[in-house]
């Protein structure tokens, strides 16, 4: 019974965050008198320049523009099927093997968070077939699925955790 209670408060976060994040996308913007601002309403029209604004210059002119446009882009952390090369991520950045299988209840809800969200620009989470990764498991210690192992570059274990079933909880365990 404790189980099912889980899952449906886990169903329902997921859910209602996915509503939340998607429920506003293309509503038009509302202004302070209630009324309705057309979508280009801001926006330049074509071969029209902001107000103010010399052709040929951004806000801060030229180049720096530019580069406050890849500063803004902001690199994203990455969820994808572990392969051995990929242990490099850790020489930049932290890299947690997620060992799952597709049968385990507690990895599917989770599974589907780590793909629906935005990860940390610098963590990495590698997932680890369960079932068909029996020297990883062994070299880790490995006994259950829904098992972390945040690792090093050369593959040594920094952490290992399997009590995590949020996005959240794995994220506060990553050292």
């Amino acid at each position: 019974m404790n189980n099912m209670i889980v899952w449906v408060v886990v169903a329902l976060a997921v859910l209602g965050g996915g509503y939340f994040l998607l429920g506003n996308a293309g509503v038009p913007a509302t202004l302070e008198d209630g009324s309705m601002m057309e979508n280009d309403a801001m926006t330049p029209k074509d071969n029209e320049l902001p107000t103010g604004q010399v052709e040929g210059e951004g806000m801060m002119g030229g180049d720096a523009a530019m580069e406050d446009d890849s500063m803004m882009m902001e690199e994203k952390g990455t969820y994808e099927d572990y392969a051995p090369e990929k242990l490099a991520l850790a020489k930049s950045g932290r890299v947690v093997l997620y060992f799952h299988a597709d049968w385990c209840p507690i990895c599917r809800p989770l599974d589907a968070e780590f793909k629906a969200a935005s990860l940390p620009g610098d963590v990495h989470i590698l997932k680890v077939d369960y079932d068909n990764s029996s020297s990883l498991k062994q070299k880790y210690g490995i006994t259950y699925q829904h098992t972390f192992v945040q690792v090093d570059e050369e593959g040594t274990k920094i952490a290992k955790w399997g009590d995590a079933t949020t996005l959240a909880q794995v994220l506060a365990r990553i050292q």
